[in-house]
């Protein structure tokens, strides 16, 4: 069964990907829809906690929502509830406390809001609270362990290449960057958040 969603999940990825760069709208629509239940469903038959599932859940209504003209801060929301998820998940997990990771995490959130205040606009004060809980996963994620910590610099990396974008900084291939760079981000949370799990030996 985790092998089955594995390949669904990598399938509508490539999919996605394929139909983003063809400009193919329908189906890079449905496809990005589907990423993140079937990655769920690979979490789930992994034995991942229910956190992680609900992450992937918001994520799923984050990335309806960002694609339905009107709903950006619905979307943006949504994506916030699932970082609280991942926080507090990270948070409850067998963690290394790092204060450094975290400070260094916190300098680049403020450069990068220092940088991009003037360009936002309306919403600077949505973006500036969401990019925290955004820095807060990418912090916790990496007191968890290398392959979460990755995922969550990813996750930072994909959602600061969507704030270039409304702040009409252009950057080549933007929308394959921003996607591919999520979609790895969210299978590295994932995977290094399970990895204990599988792990356990069968009895």
């Amino acid at each position: 069964m985790t092998r089955n969603f594995g390949i669904l999940f990598w399938g509508c990825a490539g999919v996605h990907l394929g139909s983003l760069a063809l400009g193919i709208a329908p189906v890079e629509w449905v496809s990005k829809a589907l990423l993140m239940p079937f990655l769920a469903g690979w979490v789930i038959a992994r034995g991942g906690s229910r956190l992680l599932v609900a992450a992937l859940f918001w994520s799923t209504l984050g990335d309806i929502g960002l694609q339905v003209d009107g709903l950006f801060l619905p979307g943006m929301v949504c994506f916030g509830l699932a970082h609280l998820c991942y926080v507090t998940m990270f948070l409850r997990s067998d963690i290394v406390r790092d204060w450094a990771v975290a400070g260094v995490y916190a300098l680049v959130w403020l450069v990068l809001i220092v940088l991009l205040w003037h360009r936002l606009g309306e919403l600077q004060v949505p973006i500036a609270g969401y990019s925290l809980l955004l820095t807060a996963t990418a912090v916790t994620s990496l007191w968890r362990n290398a392959t979460a910590g990755i995922g969550g610099g990813l996750f930072l990396l994909s959602d600061t290449l969507i704030a270039f974008r409304l702040a009409e900084i252009e950057i080549l291939y933007g929308d394959l960057l921003v996607m591919s760079t999520y979609i790895l981000a969210q299978y590295l949370l994932a995977a290094g958040s399970t990895r204990h799990v599988v792990a356990q030996p069968q009895t």
